[in-house]
């Protein structure tokens, strides 16, 4: 009877400020601003993969295939410059289980692979570098994209029976905007047939699995809840495992790795953007849920199906969880470079109100703005393209604030030369900047109200809001003027059960 493996054990587990523009940056003009940010951010988000290590835990069950404790095999040494490897680049420790087997494949544009190593991260935190804008820094960006391989190629390329795709959200080559149908196809290149998971169907269907061995999924994650990659993967498992089809995660790091926060979902919230009781940023990898999705019993299958079908995680090797990750490739559409992904926790609550956060614009993700509530002086136009094909606000000019980093800066006059860094004004879940959003619309309001005109609502998607923070309670702190810090402190009895019971599947050192 097949059983579950490589369910692991490790250790046991502001007010919204403004990004504080360059005094040049306040003399130019709009469309001259406009112009340099934009520079400035596509620089960022052709920065290399850097990255630190730490050591790696690999457990398995015993060869008699009977349920136990894992077993701890490997531990490799701590080390801050030795490259990680992500799990599909570790081929000696599943392509003997894909060995005359039929094989679908769960990917998306970003399920690469490399010839090497990814580098080493400096020491310095990523709010802290330098955006990289030198010509050489986008050259040695362009070398490595060129090493990169799609991993259906390179299985084909080691004579893997690779029978068909499933895509998620996003597309197989990750081009469709956000909610958009997602059609099954063909691949060109390789003439194997794609099935979306994205549209009316969600879970792979009994047609879908036929004549399927073997499930190998790999796909970036950004760390959230609610980026629906874990819900695909949930739905893969489900299926999975009611066929007895044994399921293959090549795990990969999360970005946000380093943060456990956020109110933990409640069941009667659950929907395909938050299916599980874990919180908005739950610190985990993919590989990890993927165990504590089975291990915790989460799947809508009979219990005995659980030995029905074996799931194996492939760690990232070397991999340290608070080192910083910048992926090689966009996730999805609106997430185009490492500053988006880092705001992605907060901005993404703003889908549930009348605030753009830059769906239709330069800058997705990395922007609040308004054509009537002021968030800031820039404005920025909004328009309909590939990547939002129905924006908030589509044709309006947003006042908006642009979240940026910054290059270290040179204070003039300075007999001394002192540089400063200026960092991301917000990290992980940052609940001021939801607050203070409010607020400026309660002030509108108020004005607009007196003057008999139309009253501006914050929260035009309630119910929306409300799936996005997996309660109704966030939503209701903040009407009712709650501050950050107490709305942080209702979450931590939550937070706390949630770090134990998660250590059971950790991979990696935990943060705590």
């Amino acid at each position: 009877m097949k059983v579950l493996t490589s369910v692991t054990f490790n250790k046991v587990f502001r007010r919204l400020t403004s990004s504080a523009l360059n005094k040049v940056f306040r003399r130019l003009t709009s469309s001259a601003f406009i112009a340099i940010l934009s520079s400035a951010l596509i620089s960022l988000s052709l920065n290399g993969c850097a990255q630190q290590s730490l050591s790696t835990h690999v457990y398995t069950s015993d060869t008699g295939g009977n349920a136990k404790h894992p077993t701890l095999i490997e531990k490799q040494p701590v080390s801050s410059t030795k490259p990680f490897t992500v799990g599909a680049e570790r081929y000696s420790k599943y392509l003997p289980l894909l060995a005359g087997k039929r094989v679908s494949l769960v990917v998306n544009q970003s399920a690469l692979v490399s010839s090497h190593s990814a580098l080493p991260s400096s020491t310095v935190e990523p709010e802290e570098r330098e955006s990289s804008n030198s010509l050489a820094a986008q050259k040695n960006k362009i070398k490595t994209s060129q090493r990169n391989q799609h991993l259906l190629d390179a299985l084909l390329q080691r004579s893997v029976n690779v029978v068909s795709i499933m895509s998620p959200e996003h597309g197989f080559r990750g081009d469709k905007g956000a909610g958009e149908k997602v059609d099954s196809n063909i691949d060109a290149k390789t003439g194997i047939p794609i099935h979306s998971l994205y549209g009316a169907t969600k879970k792979p269907t009994p047609d879908m699995l036929d004549g399927i061995d073997v499930i190998v999924f790999d796909i970036q994650d950004v760390g959230v809840r609610f980026y629906t990659y874990l819900s695909t993967l949930h739905y893969v498992l489900e299926a999975a495992f009611a066929r007895n089809i044994d399921v293959i995660v090549l795990d990969r790091p999360n970005p946000n790795g380093r943060y456990v926060d956020g109110p933990v979902l409640q069941s009667e919230f659950s929907s395909f953007i938050g299916m599980h009781p874990i919180p908005v940023l739950h610190g985990m990898t993919l590989g990890e849920l993927a165990q504590m999705i089975v291990g915790e019993q989460w799947l809508d299958i009979d219990v005995s199906s659980y030995d029905n079908a074996k799931l194996t995680v492939v760690p990232v090797q070397d991999y340290q969880r608070t080192a910083h990750y910048s992926l090689p490739v966009a996730p999805s559409p609106n997430l185009p470079n490492d500053l988006s992904i880092l705001l992605y926790p907060t901005l993404c609550f703003f889908e549930g109100t009348d605030v753009s956060i830059g769906r239709g614009t330069d800058f997705p993700f990395q922007l609040i703005g308004h054509p009537f509530v002021e968030f800031g002086k820039t404005e920025i136009p909004v328009n309909a393209n590939s990547a939002a094909p129905h924006p908030k606000h589509e044709n309006t000019l947003l006042s908006a604030h642009v979240f940026s980093y910054a290059d270290p800066t040179i204070f003039e006059g300075s007999d001394s030369k002192q540089t400063t860094h200026k960092r991301s004004p917000i990290s992980g879940l940052d609940i001021a900047t939801l607050i203070d959003a409010y607020s400026r619309f309660s002030e509108y309001n108020k004005m607009i109200s007196a003057s008999n005109a139309f009253e501006e609502t914050f929260f035009t998607r309630p119910d929306f809001f409300d799936k996005l923070a997996g309660t109704d309670a966030l939503r209701i702190q903040i009407q009712t003027g709650k501050t950050p810090t107490e709305i942080r402190q209702s979450w931590q009895k939550d937070l706390n059960k949630f770090r134990e019971r998660r250590k059971a599947y950790l991979l990696y050192d935990d943060t705590d």
